[in-house]
């Protein structure tokens, strides 16, 4: 167990003030580590020390990271903060993909490279796990741009570990497959009013295991990749998914 623990590391969580950022925030904190969130939405009564971020802009990240620089220096970067989008290629517009994009794949790039100029530069060895997805193994109906944003995730990270193994940088992500979060939740109310009982108990039964995953599982992961015992894994994508691909 002390090989798990985090006493000591500085661990920087995007989109950590729910769903599955939450969790790993939580987890995080639980072996030890200190945990600065960057989140948009900084919820009253937050436990954790959070900096509004919208990580899809420069200066935004520019300046969170700043004010990082004064708490403590970074060990652990987790990259949580994403969005969702249903529709295929023609029900996408620019905008829509944009959005995704920015958030989900330039937040990535940009939370990764401020994290990284600062361990390059002060000699610090770190881990960097990203949050991608199975869309960016196997194609899903109706997920045109999210399964492209987590593509990019999913290559950013490869490529990380590759040009900064010598560095003692190592970059993982965890892909999930469907897990039970208050996006599903809106997502429901959205699109099925009254239904959601029975639209959630369909989606849990398209899984493998008969049920979504849950927040805390893919913390687990998570915290597995930022601890000592994972000192030997970089640039590898591990699924979450209930059985998902493989039974594909």
């Amino acid at each position: 167990m002390s090989a798990l623990r985090l006493d000591g590391k500085h661990a920087v969580v995007t989109g950590g003030a729910s769903g599955i950022g939450q969790a790993i925030v939580e987890r995080l904190a639980e072996f030890g580590a200190r945990v600065t969130v960057l989140d948009l939405n900084a919820r009253d009564g937050f436990p954790f020390r959070i900096i509004p971020t919208d990580v899809s802009s420069p200066e935004s990240v520019a300046e969170a990271f700043t004010a990082i620089d004064e708490i403590a220096p970074i060990d652990i970067l987790v990259c949580s903060a994403g969005i969702g989008f249903v529709g295929n290629i023609l029900g996408t517009s620019p905008e829509k993909f944009d959005q995704l994009m920015g958030v989900n794949a330039r937040g990535v790039f940009l939370c990764c490279q401020q994290v990284i100029q600062r361990l390059t530069d002060t000699g610090r060895p770190g881990a960097i796990v990203n949050i991608c997805s199975i869309a960016a193994k196997v194609s899903l109906a109706e997920r045109f741009a999210y399964s492209a944003t987590k593509g990019a995730v999913l290559m950013m990270t490869k490529s990380i570990a590759q040009d900064y193994i010598h560095q003692g940088i190592r970059c993982n992500c965890v892909c999930p497959a469907r897990v039970h979060t208050p996006f599903v939740d809106a997502y429901l109310a959205k699109n099925y009013p009254g239904q959601e009982a029975e639209k959630l108990a369909e989606l849990s039964g398209a899984q493998p295991m008969g049920r979504m995953g849950k927040t805390s599982e893919i913390a687990s992961m998570v915290h597995y990749l930022c601890s000592e015992e994972a000192s030997f894994i970089t640039g590898a994508d591990y699924d979450v998914d209930g059985g998902t691909l493989a039974m594909r």
